[in-house]
């Protein structure tokens, strides 16, 4: 997989050019079954072109992305390992692509601009996560993914157990040093285990944002909890799991976790969409929340992830003009408005159009009344 990162959607959303094409389908990690998602981005791909001539583009801007599109189609290695679905972004310079784990409904889009809203799904609710197993006897980290097989992670470092970790041969030797025997030595000891496994977990979570699920029982849970500093630390954990629970079973066990963690997240900004609503800092009309998006006016915006609405945004002033059909003239102007949003620092979701409070195209959350 190759899940874009925020600043990747930054930096792709501040892509302008003659022609942007945004082509997304289904994909398979069966690599045998493969040949249906090539034949998907050939049609694609023509209908991208076809909106291209239809808009009177250059033959040689044509030709240049229709150059790359036949590349890919034919790059056997590049096909051997897909996921889910599969997004192509290309102008007439450079061709990007991205793995994704979740389903994204076949779509073909042509503008001055890329169309990224089906890409916020991924980066909104990856549905994936770490997960640090830690007993006395073992430790891992198992990294879960939103439709494919969860697999360890190899730490640099890592500790093999408790014991090892502090310099023992167990941890439940008599001998007196200081305050280190009894139970309180036990204590003790499995911080400093605790504290070693953080230390050797930092290089390999540094710069990520996925949720961390913490499978372990107390008192290691608490002691690991103590020392943590990787700063996504989900605050439920897996508390039954054990040493002889595989990569597979962490994964069932963390879906729960993460479904809770989502559903709060969600839960926790409509309840904050009802309050600034009183106070007239909200917006669901699609022309308020556009001029609101110019002016970095939107705290946070959650989007119908499916829904396209083709049209353009005035660069200084916000105000939209809507459009009746799509064509390589127009854009995907919720697109351009979560665009907006996340330059100016917006928290955005992508979610299922039920989701959105007050059943609309979109919901923003403002900073200040507009």
């Amino acid at each position: 997989m190759d899940i874009p990162t925020l600043n990747d959607f930054k930096a792709l959303n501040a892509v302008r050019s003659d022609a942007c094409v945004s082509i997304y389908l289904e994909t398979t990690p069966l690599t045998q079954d493969i040949d249906a998602s090539r034949i998907a981005l050939g049609n694609l791909g023509r209908e991208a072109i076809q909106q291209l001539e239809a808009a009177g583009r250059d033959k040689r801007i044509i030709g240049a992305i229709a150059e790359q599109l036949d590349d890919l189609a034919e790059d056997e290695e590049f096909w051997r390992l897909q996921a889910h679905s599969l997004a192509v972004l290309v102008t007439p310079d450079r061709i990007r692509t991205y793995r994704l784990a979740n389903r994204l409904s076949p779509m073909a889009q042509v503008a001055d601009r890329f169309h990224l809203k089906p890409l916020l799904r991924a980066i909104t609710f990856p549905h994936a996560a770490m997960v640090l197993h830690i007993s006395e006897n073992a430790v891992r980290l198992v990294e879960v993914f939103a439709d494919l097989p969860a697999q360890e992670v190899r730490v640099p470092n890592l500790p093999k157990d408790a014991a090892s970790a502090v310099g023992k041969s167990t941890l439940n030797d008599r001998s007196h040093s200081r305050r280190i025997h009894g139970s309180e030595g036990q204590k003790v000891r499995l911080a400093q285990y605790a504290r070693a496994v953080d230390a050797a977990l930092r290089p390999v979570l540094a710069g990520r944002d996925l949720p961390l699920l913490l499978a372990a029982s107390e008192p290691l849970a608490g002691i690991y909890r103590g020392v943590n500093s990787y700063p996504h630390l989900a605050e439920t954990g897996i508390t039954n799991s054990t040493d002889r629970t595989t990569e597979a079973e962490l994964a069932t066990l963390a879906r729960p976790v993460l479904d809770k963690l989502y559903a709060d997240d969600l839960d926790a900004l409509k309840a904050l969409f009802e309050q600034r609503s009183s106070d007239g800092r909200t917006a669901t009309d699609v022309s308020d929340a556009a001029r609101a998006a110019t002016y970095g006016a939107v705290e946070a915006l959650i989007v119908d992830i499916d829904e396209v609405m083709p049209g353009s945004v005035d660069e200084e002033s916000g105000a939209v003009t809507f459009a009746d059909a799509e064509d390589a003239t127009t854009y995907g102007v919720i697109d351009e408005i979560a665009g907006r949003a996340l330059t100016s620092g917006a928290r955005v979701l992508g979610v299922r159009r039920e989701d959105v409070p007050g059943g609309g195209s979109l919901a923003a959350i403002l900073r200040f009344a507009v």
